[in-house]
């Protein structure tokens, strides 16, 4: 009897184990033909992204790279551990750590029902992976899960958000040099992808929580066209969020009706941003609910009192460098208040906005 119950006990061992290595080798099988799928098709090194047969031959699951993520796996994107940095309407923004190559990146996770189907998107998202300037966010990679659900891979930036840097209120944020910086960063990065590329591509979404920063103050745009992407109804949540914010142009009833004119607009908000040290929309500002902060200081202008625009640091910060300084802030305010002016045709253009900038810094 013991002998009996000894070989049952052998033989369900060995059972357990031949079904664990047939799992094991069905895994393995099944990663080797992810990974071959994966390894198909060249790299585009001007931004060009890695294709994996053709649009229509898109498996469950799918990476698609661009420049700067030729070395990436799926593996490496789905096992990084990570923390959440914001979440909106249509998704959820991570920091990750890529532990290969010991690095940090961005991950913005997109539902699927935020978003449309792959093959449909495909093409807007090639041409946004393609763009590559100094002062704009790089896509690196995006992912496709097999529920339709994409992460997009872009670089993460350590000293954060033009917003953190203004709401901090630390010193660097009220000194002219770096404010001027900014501005023609930001400036240039509108005008590559107003201006860059055979189509026009508008940012749709540019406001100072969108703007990243390097270790030198140098800022990248951030979200640029994420709106040709995602549905009418959540393009359309993404823009009253903006207008909530205070970044929407007048005239913009419907986020596919953003345009070069809307954009401009928005970078006038920033602009005024770094200026007065204030949040577009300011409950305090004027001891008025309903005054919208381009409105607010234009009443400053009419009024002559351009001075009291800036904060004390920073008039303060110019004064004790140079008037030529102080001069500079003023013609900065003038040009932000005429980018946001109410009527889109007054406004002017973005390589206007360069040139008046260029000017600013000769003086």
């Amino acid at each position: 009897m013991g002998k009996n119950q000894g070989v049952r006990v052998l033989l369900g061992l060995t059972f357990s184990f031949l079904s664990l290595l047939l799992l094991y080798a069905w895994y393995y099988c099944y990663r080797r033909r992810f990974s071959s799928r994966r390894s198909k098709g060249g790299s585009l090194e001007d931004g060009g992204d890695v294709r994996y047969g053709g649009e229509e031959e898109l498996q469950e699951e799918e990476l698609i790279k661009f420049a700067g993520g030729e070395n990436l796996t799926a593996h490496d994107i789905l096992d990084a551990p990570g923390e959440v940095v914001s979440k909106s309407g249509y998704g959820t923004l991570y920091r990750a750590s890529i532990q290969k190559s010991n690095s940090v990146v961005l991950l913005r996770f997109v539902r699927p029902d935020c978003v449309g189907r792959t093959e449909e998107v495909l093409p807007a998202v090639r041409t946004l992976g393609s763009v590559r300037h100094p002062n704009l966010v790089p896509m690196r990679a995006m992912y496709v899960g097999p529920r339709g659900e994409k992460l997009f891979v872009h670089p993460f930036y350590a000293a954060g958000t033009l917003a953190q840097l203004l709401r901090a209120g630390v010193a660097e944020s009220h000194r002219w040099d770096i404010i001027y910086k900014l501005s023609c960063g930001i400036a240039g990065g509108l005008d590559h992808l107003h201006n860059g590329y055979e189509k026009t591509i508008i940012h749709g979404n540019l406001k100072s929580n969108n703007i990243l920063l390097d270790a030198d103050f140098q800022p990248r745009l951030s979200d640029f066209g994420l709106h040709i992407i995602l549905n009418p109804a959540e393009a359309q949540e993404m823009l009253e969020a903006s207008a909530a914010q205070g970044y929407k142009a007048p005239e913009l009833m419907k986020m596919k009706d953003a345009s070069r004119e809307t954009d401009v607009y928005s970078l006038g908000v920033v602009l005024l941003e770094m200026l007065t040290q204030k949040e577009p929309i300011n409950n305090d500002f004027l001891q008025s609910k309903d005054l919208h902060l381009p409105s607010s200081l234009r009443i400053l202008v009419l009024e002559h009192k351009v001075s009291d625009v800036f904060t004390s640091e920073l008039l303060k910060e110019s004064i004790n460098q140079n008037s030529t300084n102080e001069e500079g802030l003023v013609m900065l305010f003038h040009l932000a208040v005429a980018c946001c002016s109410p009527s889109p045709t007054m406004r002017p253009d973005i390589r206007t906005v360069i040139r008046r900038l260029q000017d600013i810094g000769r003086c």
